[in-house]
Order: structure tokens, then C-alpha cells, then sequence
């Protein structure tokens, strides 16, 4: 499965600020004590276990803002299904430049390629319902725009990127608003532009049936209810809104979430606490 890639500009800064962080001030000090100025070498880069690859365009740059004339390849597309020893792509140029990006391109395609293959994973466990599974905003500094796309590269959906995407009024502003949902509701609305959604956190069932009342929230996230609970939830919801799932889900679980008739199961855990996939890069030459 592939995906619509990013403009370099988004990759560009976290690859750059990565690089930096690695070489310091005085670059690769053991490759210049061990390899001939401008020595050529080509490597590999390949699965050590199966998965779903993404972020194959930032490995790229981190070799080629080193050096422009670095020859990447890559033998697949992100989305694509990997197997342990495929070859997802060769890389071949001065030999400073590719083990000087060499840590930052593995931790980039690992890091993200770890985020397409479980959000894969859920994703199948949920085919054929109706739900979607997303991501949240609960990602690692600087990272969410790539960690986001690695989600959409395993077959995932994006929720909100920032703050002013959109309205989602949860239980601390509630807490500010004195608890009541549908005061809380009428004033986001009556403040929002008209093209704003707006998303209601409840807790309860009881809080979802004074939010229908009004008949003015988009969505509604069903937060860390019992699989009654949503089902019950669903029913009240009745496709005035989406409703979305929210709270301890679990690859164990998320199919019997689906099916409670849920339009969206969102998990923070995608992008905050996901592990790396195993990938290593070879020198051949």
C-alpha cells in the first residue's frame, strides 16, 4: 500500500537537526581515522523482521544533505509489506557521507516503520466494520508530522494535527465550564467559525444524552467505556455524529471495539510508545 509522500521541506529540519546532533563539531572523527578521503562504498538496507515500511524519503535525505551526489534507491515504497532479509533500498556514495548518516536514516525508517506495522496490524483486525483506525496528538516532540504520516503508510487515519484544527472540548474544560456539556457546547459553537467541527469527550452515558439534546456536537469520543457502554452509545448516537472510541484499547481488543458500531477508534499509543522495527544496513563494497 502506498502513500502520498511529503514535501522534503517537512522531512528536511528534523533529518538536519538529527545530523547535527550526531556529528557535533568535529564530524565522524572514527571514520576519518580509519577511511581514505573520499572512499566509495554501497550499502544495503534491509528487513530483520516483517513489517511495513515508511520513511524511506527522510533515510534519503539523511545521506544526501551530506552529500548531494549520495545515489539512494530504494526497491520498495512506503506502505509496502516487508520480509526479513528483503532489500528495501541501496545506498552508494563517499564513504563519510553514508556511516555519517547511517544512525539517523536506521533510527528514522526504524522509528516510523515500527509506527506502519502495528498501525497495519490494527487496521487488519479491524477490516470489514466500518471503523477507522487514528491516530492522536499524542506524539513525540517534533516528530508528529512524520509519525502521522507513518500512520496513514500502515493503512491508518490522522486526527487532529494541532490545536486549531478543530474543537474538542474534554473533561478539564468542562471542569472550567462549571460541568454543564450543553452550555459548554452552545458557547463553542457560538464562537467557532462556521467551518470548525467540534468534538464532545463523555465519560458517561448520561453526559452523551444531555449532549444530544442540543444537537450540536460533530463528533463525540467515547472515552474508556465498557464494550455495553459504546454499543449503548451508538444507539443514542443513532449517525448524527461520529463516534469515536477512545481509551485502553489494545490490539487484543480493538476488533471487539469495532464491532460495537463505532466509526473511529483512536490510540495515542501509535505514535508515543511504539517499537522500532528491526532494520539493518549492510556495507556490500
Amino acid at each position: 500500500m502506498s502513500v502520498i509522500s511529503l514535501p522534503d521541506i517537512l522531512w528536511e529540519p528534523v533529518i538536519r537537526n538529527a545530523l547535527l546532533e550526531d556529528l557535533g563539531i568535529g564530524g565522524d572523527i572514527t571514520t576519518q581515522a580509519l577511511v581514505e578521503p573520499g572512499q566509495i562504498l554501497k550499502a544495503i538496507f534491509r528487513a530483520r523482521k516483517p513489517g511495513v515500511v515508511a520513511g524511506l524519503q527522510g533515510a534519503k535525505l539523511a545521506f544526501t544533505l551530506l552529500d548531494p551526489e549520495t545515489r539512494f534507491n530504494a526497491s520498495l515504497t512506503d506502505g509496502d509489506i516487508l520480509y526479513p532479509d528483503v532489500v528495501i533500498a541501496t545506498v552508494e556514495g563517499r564513504a563519510e557521507s553514508i556511516l555519517g548518516g547511517e544512525r539517523t536514516a536506521l533510527n528514522l525508517l526504524s522509528h516510523l516503520s515500527g509506527i506502519a506495522t502495528i498501525t497495519r496490524q490494527i487496521s487488519d483486525a479491524v477490516s470489514g466494520t466500518k471503523a477507522r483506525i487514528t491516530c492522536t496528538r499524542k506524539t513525540l516532540p517534533g516528530l508528529r508530522s512524520l509519525q502521522k504520516y507513518a500512520v496513514r503508510a500502515g493503512g491508518g487515519h490522522n486526527h487532529r494535527y494541532r490545536l486549531d484544527d478543530a474543537i474538542l472540548i474534554k473533561d478539564n474544560h468542562l471542569a472550567l465550564c462549571g460541568g454543564d456539556v450543553v452550555s459548554a457546547l452552545q458557547t463553542a459553537r457560538s464562537r467557532a467559525g462556521h467551518l470548525v467541527k467540534i468534538e464532545l469527550e463523555v465519560d458517561t452515558i448520561e453526559q452523551l444524552e444531555k449532549a444530544l439534546s442540543c444537537n450540536i456536537a460533530d463528533c463525540y469520543l467515547l472515552d474508556n467505556m465498557d464494550l455495553p457502554a459504546l454499543r449503548q452509545a451508538v444507539n443514542l448516537i443513532d449517525n448524527r455524529a461520529i463516534a469515536e472510541a477512545s481509551g485502553g484499547i489494545t490490539p487484543e481488543t480493538a476488533r471487539s471495539v469495532a464491532e460495537t458500531g463505532v466509526d473511529v477508534l483512536s490510540l495515542g499509543w501509535l505514535t508515543h510508545s511504539v517499537q522500532a522495527l528491526d532494520i539493518g544496513l549492510d556495507i556490500l563494497h
